[in-house]
């Protein structure tokens, strides 16, 4: 925890009036943004596909855009849209 303290106050004055913005940045500096990118848009992949054998491909799409795989649950927990429409 001090580590990761003396990180985020590296080059911080804490007296200036811009502090908390820079302590802000720094900290933002430390998160692996690429991974996170790549782990949303495999969440939102698989979502997808889920959505699409349901036949709710955008509630897919969206669920997992905004709970990652726990939005996963939403589109197999609603009924399964028939394919053709009946005559």
């Amino acid at each position: 925890m001090g580590d990761l303290l003396a990180r985020a106050l590296d080059g911080v004055d804490p007296d200036a009036p811009d502090a908390a913005w820079r302590i802000f940045r720094n900290l933002m500096a430390l998160v692996p943004w690429w991974p996170l990118f790549w782990f949303t848009v495999g969440c939102v992949a698989v979502g997808a596909l889920i959505g699409w054998w349901r036949g709710r491909f955008w509630h897919g799409v969206l669920w997992s855009l905004l709970l990652g795989p726990l939005g996963w649950i939403v589109p197999l927990a609603l009924p399964k849209r028939p394919r053709g429409r009946a005559a």
